[in-house]
């Protein structure tokens, strides 16, 4: 090709995806006004279901008793997302036994 030579592509190496790397240490964050209270970090190959995440509900009361002190004697007002392990009926009922308030989410 008169003295012009060509070039080959090399594509680079692949690197397993970080959806592997997410899905095996899914974090879930509490957090009130001063910050982060507790994360949770879900063991591997398990899924979230009405039951972990009620343990998880029963381990944020001791914490805030704990650590917010004063701020707990206030009450607790609850946001959490539209998840099936959230809107369960065990969970709901887990959440009015604890004295947790929860906030309906704003619609779309």
């Amino acid at each position: 090709m008169n003295g012009v030579t060509a070039l080959r592509f090399t594509p680079p190496p692949k690197i397993p995806s970080a959806k592997i790397l997410w899905k095996s240490s899914r974090p879930d964050f509490f957090l009130d006004k001063d910050g982060i209270v507790l994360i949770d970090y879900l063991p591997e190959c398990q899924t979230i279901n009405a039951e972990y995440y009620s343990s998880l509900l029963v381990q944020l009361k001791d914490i805030l008793k704990e650590k917010r002190r004063g701020n707990f004697t206030k009450g607790v007002l609850f946001l959490h997302d539209n998840a099936q392990s959230h809107r369960a009926l065990a969970t709901q009922n887990k959440l009015a036994y604890l004295g947790f308030q929860c906030l309906d989410r704003p619609p779309y």
